[in-house]
């Protein structure tokens, strides 16, 4: 090397250790000082690249899509009028939530939750499947009822016997386990933290962490910090995984309506350049439920009742592989990957159910069922949590007893003025009922007054359903139920109806296109409804580049 090159490299070689030295490579756009700077200053995680795929979930990319019926409404509900709608970018579970995933959670409860104390019996039994679903007057299926959930047989069969409530809290707790070891991983928490370190009042949960980190496990949060290698930790700083960072998940939850039909459709598929090449009846292409592959011709392509008393064809020739459900993954993926978007059990979404879509109040990520509420400040002028000492229980229409908030968990409410005033975009906190079933869209609206004097529900004034069951219980443990037994009642619409998406092994193949709707109670558990979680996606709506054409051939 010539002495004058071996000059130029050594004076850039120190030039880039001097800039390194003082922390000038990541400088604000805003104010030239240095991000990351050993000196201090501002910290942020300049290095992010793309969300990571949380286990179990696959990647949809958000687009425009024709949601509701395109196809003959044979049923003539008409309830899901055709309607165009922009979906933002998501992830949702490449199967539907299977026992074997459900056992584990189970597991969890009852270890962190002792049964055998009486205090924590109602934990673990108001997240115990029903597995009396299975019963039928005239029909013997007891078997199912002892060993459907727990049998190694049934291993990766979709769970059932859940209700929107059950499953929502499932999604919840899965949201913290996630996160949890990704903690671990990154070393923001010492090793096995989680196996070692919970009980009832020690637990982890995400957004207490996020919000008031060293409450987590109990309030040793501190203690059991590890030194994350991202981090300057000391015995005075504690560092935590903050938003900012950009390591935590967003929320496993329920897909919306909109979102499981927009994933079911796959119209991916069928794409060139900005159109797509044609209408889809399932989620597969063609307008058949057999498979036209030379390989599998003929082959049922989802788990469905094919006629009166028959549910799986002959014998040496079972047409869909089944007769009740069956272990995921046994068709092919649609065109996002995903499987069982149509038949083997429908599905639990997170949309309140409406007659109506109301697109034009919103056509850019459509839902129906917000419920915003705020974190309680206590006294310190932080959020507060809830103390280790205090359980909150509800009790359903049916007589189950189901958790609503665990110690450790934030404490919330609805949100008030402060957080209305003068808003557009928003008025009050419950919107379930938002432009259908309020006080305004009423029949017992006029001249801008209500009729309704708080004796019932407002939404009950739009649809006239029967008033749900009250339930309470005395000090000898003694359960009194009182029902609705009025004959006048013209509808089971109110704000605790929810959809559920897809046929089932129970359903004919009308109830297979995606767009098909249907609502139960948000406490009803059936034999044939499970549910899959979603996340949202955040920053970029693809990591990819637009292609002309679909990578699938054909």
């Amino acid at each position: 090397m010539k002495v004058s090159n071996l000059k130029q490299f050594l004076a850039a070689f120190f030039t880039v250790l001097l800039i390194i030295s003082c922390g000038g490579n990541n400088a604000s756009r805003g104010t030239g000082w240095d991000i990351n700077s050993k000196k201090g200053g501002f910290q942020y995680n300049t290095d992010f690249d793309e969300q990571e795929t949380g286990p179990g979930l696959v990647f949809v990319e958000g687009g425009t899509f024709t949601k509701g019926q395109v196809q003959d409404d044979v049923m003539h509900d008409w309830n899901n009028s055709p309607n165009k709608q922009h979906v933002m970018s998501f992830y949702i579970d490449e199967t539907e939530v299977t026992n074997v995933m459900y056992l584990e959670y189970l597991d969890w409860l009852e270890i962190v939750f002792p049964t055998q104390e009486e205090q924590y019996r109602q934990i673990y039994e108001g997240a115990l499947p029903d597995t009396l679903v299975w019963r039928e007057r005239l029909g013997y299926v007891e078997e199912l009822t002892t060993n459907y959930l727990r049998h190694p047989a049934y291993a990766e069969y979709p769970v059932v016997g859940v209700n929107w409530l059950q499953a929502v809290q499932y999604a919840e707790w899965r949201t913290d386990r996630v996160n949890e070891r990704i903690l671990e991983r990154e070393a923001y928490v010492q090793k096995d933290v989680r196996y070692n370190d919970i009980n009832a009042n020690s637990t982890f949960t995400t957004a207490a962490y996020l919000k008031r980190p060293e409450t987590v496990y109990g309030g040793k949060m501190d203690s059991l910090a590890g030194k994350s290698a991202n981090s300057k930790q000391n015995d005075t700083i504690k560092v935590y995984a903050g938003v900012e960072k950009g390591i935590m998940l967003p929320s496993y939850r329920l897909p919306t309506e909109t979102e499981w039909e927009y994933a079911a459709l796959a119209l991916v598929g069928d794409r060139e350049y900005n159109t797509y090449r044609g209408k889809k009846k399932y989620p597969w292409s063609g307008e058949y439920t057999r498979s036209e592959d030379r390989r599998t011709e003929g082959d049922q392509l989802a788990n469905f009742k094919l006629g009166k008393g028959d549910y799986g064809g002959i014998s040496g020739w079972s047409d869909d592989g089944a007769d009740i459900t069956i272990q995921v993954k046994q068709y092919p993926p649609n065109d996002f990957g995903i499987y069982d978007m149509a038949g083997n059990v429908s599905e639990w979404v997170a949309d309140v159910y409406r007659p109506i879509v109301d697109d034009e109040a919103s056509d850019f990520n459509y839902y129906r069922g917000n419920v915003y509420l705020k974190n309680v400040i206590g006294d310190d002028g932080k959020a507060s949590t809830i103390s280790p000492d205090e359980l909150v229980f509800d009790t359903l229409p049916n007589g189950k007893v189901l958790l609503k908030r665990l110690p450790g968990q934030l404490n919330q409410m609805p949100i008030d003025e402060e957080e209305t005033f003068l808003r557009q975009n928003f008025s009050e906190s419950d919107n379930r009922n938002y432009r259908d079933g309020d006080v305004e869209s009423s029949r017992s609206f006029s001249n801008g007054k209500s009729e309704n004097d708080g004796s019932k529900p407002e939404t009950n004034f739009m649809y006239n359903a029967p008033v749900n069951a009250k339930v309470s219980t005395d000090q000898d443990g003694n359960i009194s139920r009182t029902i609705d037994s009025k004959s006048n009642r013209t509808t089971l619409i109110t704000d605790e109806v929810r959809v559920f998406k897809g046929g089932s092994w129970k359903d004919r193949a009308y109830w297979l296109d995606p767009a098909q709707r249907r609502y139960l109670p948000q406490y009803i558990a059936t034999d044939h409804i499970g549910f899959r979680c979603a996340m949202s996606r955040v920053g970029s709506k693809s990591a990819q580049k637009k292609s002309a054409k679909h990578k699938r051939k054909g």
